[in-house]
């Protein structure tokens, strides 16, 4: 802030406080600068979203169906194609997926009822009723939140929702009640359905905020006929029931139960990770979480070997890199986080290589052409794993590896110094491991 010291103390008030004003003023321009131009394009996209949902009842009242791409409405029922695209979709209406792709005009908005999925868009139709969105905008959320997106519903109203709509239906239905009412209406017409189980926990909330205690445990009870005694996701919406009530005693045994008879599964000690967690019991929750976090456990530990071939056919394990400082790199073509890593790890690559430090990928891709020409297209030097096996492989499988990319970077003596040696940290960390000093 500046101070301007002129004409005594009491001007000199008023024109810090005016710079003050102007200075929060920018502070805010700063923040959010495009915040008009964006409740500008919502509003705009909010008019298309209706002149698309009276398009579409034209449609379907003329042909007893729904359109196959939303360019199917133009120009009998739609007359101006701009209406399709949204004025904040920086793609011009280009599909982020081939599949997705309207073939015939620019579409900036996701059309839910495309034949792979039609489907089941109106079988969640059945269970939620006409709240349900089957034509979708997410070009207005910022970085980092799904929130705004906009949606025209099977009613031919346009909401604004987070992008899990499931998750604003008080909003959406009006009040608590009506969601009551809208979702148990759905689960009298599909009790069994697996695809809607979800829904019990949903609807087991929204009676506790409405204070009807007595139909939320009626709905537990409801729950246990229905559910799959060997799934153990069902289990989990049962242990959700549990928690929202309290019933936390019931919650813990439920799940340690399920560990004697699925002690590797990961859904199962993630649960009991953040009950223990939410009881105080950290050093408990943490035993947990080494036993599904892949590389946790041997953090400062011996790394357990591996036995494979390379692409090229040759045998390869972890042992035969003692003495080096090795990332073990577990990642795939299709992985766009992996892709984007790769500029970083070559970098590190190129600088230590020839002072101790190499790479092994371990490929979870299942299209080896695919995969050697992008080795060969971004000059990928070091060796790589490949059983075409994808989240199979066996590597990967051996270090329970379930998300990728899963770098982790092992010292010299074979002990592992992280299971996430990514982005800045990484030349830190191997520039130290090698006695280095990191660069500036």
């Amino acid at each position: 802030m500046r101070f301007v010291f002129t004409l005594g103390i009491v001007l000199s008030l008023l024109f810090t406080s005016g710079i003050y004003a102007e200075e929060v003023s920018d502070k805010k321009a700063d923040i959010d600068p495009d915040a008009d131009q964006n409740a500008k394009n919502i509003e705009v996209c909010k008019h298309n979203l209706q002149e698309i949902g009276k398009a579409i009842q034209a449609y379907h009242k003329e042909h007893g169906d729904y359109p196959v791409w939303l360019s199917d409405l133009l120009p009998e029922h739609l007359a101006d194609a701009n209406l399709l695209t949204c004025p904040a979709d920086k793609n011009g209406g280009k599909a982020l997926y081939v599949r997705e792709q309207d073939p015939n005009k620019p579409v900036s908005y996701g059309y839910e009822l495309l034949p792979a999925q039609r489907k089941q868009v109106l079988e969640a139709q059945t269970m939620f009723g006409d709240a349900t969105p089957f034509v979708r905008c997410m070009h207005h959320h910022k970085k980092g939140s799904y929130d705004p997106t906009l949606s025209l519903s099977f009613g031919y109203k346009v909401y604004q929702s987070d992008y899990f709509w499931t998750n604003s239906l008080e909003d959406i239905y009006g009040s608590v009640e009506a969601a009551i009412d809208a979702l148990e209406a759905g689960l009298q017409k599909m009790p069994g359905n697996v695809r809607f189980f979800s829904t019990y926990p949903t609807l087991l909330k929204l009676y506790m905020r409405a204070e009807r205690k007595e139909e939320a445990e009626n709905l537990i009870d409801r729950f246990k006929t229905v559910m799959d005694s060997n799934n153990v996701y069902h289990y989990s919406y049962l242990g959700d029931m549990f928690r929202e009530m309290n019933r936390h005693d019931e919650e813990l045994q439920l799940y340690e139960e399920l560990e004697k008879q699925k002690p590797k599964n990961r859904l199962v000690l993630e649960r009991l990770e953040k009950i223990h967690k939410l009881r105080g019991n950290d050093e408990l929750a943490y035993e947990y979480r080494k036993k599904y976090v892949p590389g946790l456990a041997f953090l400062g530990e011996m790394v357990p070997d591996f036995s494979a071939t390379d692409l090229d056919g040759e045998p390869i394990s972890i042992e035969a890199y003692r003495g080096k400082v090795v990332l073990v790199d577990f990642w795939a073509v299709w992985c766009g986080p992996c892709v984007a890593e790769m500029p970083n790890v070559k970098k590190v690559y190129e600088k230590y290589k020839d002072k101790g430090f190499d790479i092994i990928g371990i490929s979870l891709d299942s299209d080896e052409t695919r995969l050697r020409d992008y080795l060969k297209e971004n000059e990928i030097p070091w060796r790589q794993v490949f059983s075409g096996k994808g989240w199979d492989s066996p590597v990967s499988r051996q270090y329970g590896i379930y998300s990728i990319p899963n770098m982790w970077l092992i010292d010299k003596e074979g002990k592992l110094i992280s299971n996430k040696a990514r982005g800045e940290k990484l030349e830190r960390m191997v520039a130290k491991a090698l006695k280095e000093e990191p660069a500036k």
